[in-house]
């Protein structure tokens, strides 16, 4: 699944009349960024939820086949980033699945990072996987992080006033029986996070290679830099 329903505030002015994921970087949209990850890591079927400027979105990945797109329509109602999740299960299956927004860009180091995330879910012990980059070589981020991990990949969230080495990157593989007793309507995703965290089943792992954040209108030409001296 690609979260693409956002307003995209913090990229005004070029999100005025432009949904976020259709911002180009380095001469692509973000979100053909990530369904092209998806492609290369084998999957054939991505469910992309849209809100904003929605048309756009849908008229933009209509003639995709790799991978082949699903709409999730969620134009009339604001549902978060979890309550997106719980609208879109029935299109996603029983089976753990990918889970990115559609704003995230990485540059892959030796092997690709959703390859290394899908052969490092274990759903004996995980409820959710996610992909954690580095702060410090992170391109675009300021933060104090989002959280701590353990030498076993356990994740604990940062605390008030705290500083800690890892960002989550925007990608991870999650079970759908997490959302079993979840809220509906609008909520955020980070509830489920905090949900596997607290029965000791979220997990993380380093991305290899270099994460780019963009948020801002800034942040797409210092990604876009790094983007393409990294294909060069």
């Amino acid at each position: 699944m690609v979260l693409a329903a956002g307003l995209g505030v913090r990229m005004r002015p070029l999100t005025d009349h432009m949904p976020k994921p259709l911002v180009p970087v380095a001469g692509r949209p973000l979100l053909d960024h990530v369904l092209d990850r998806l492609a290369e890591a084998g999957v054939a079927e991505a469910v992309v939820n849209v809100h904003y400027l929605p048309d756009q979105i849908i008229d933009h990945v209509a003639s995709r086949t790799h991978p082949r797109v699903i709409i999730s329509d969620e134009r009339d109602c604001v549902l978060g980033t979890g309550g997106a999740v719980v609208k879109a299960l029935p299109l996603l299956g029983d089976a753990p699945f990918f889970h990115l927004n559609a704003d995230t860009m990485w540059i892959d180091g030796v092997r690709s990072n959703l390859a290394r995330l899908a052969d490092a879910f274990d759903p004996a012990r995980m409820d959710i996987l996610l992909l954690m980059a580095p702060t410090a070589s992170s391109i675009g981020y300021h933060g104090s992080g989002d959280y701590a991990m353990a030498p076993d990949g356990s994740l604990r969230r940062r605390k008030e006033n705290e500083v800690v080495p890892f960002v989550y990157a925007g990608a991870a593989i999650i079970s759908p029986a997490i959302f079993a007793d979840a809220p509906r309507g609008e909520f955020s995703l980070t509830k489920m996070f905090d949900r596997a965290s607290e029965q000791q089943r979220l997990f993380g792992l380093r991305l290899e290679g270099v994460w780019m954040h963009v948020g801002t209108p800034e942040a797409v030409h210092a990604a876009e830099d790094a983007y393409l001296a990294s294909v060069a």
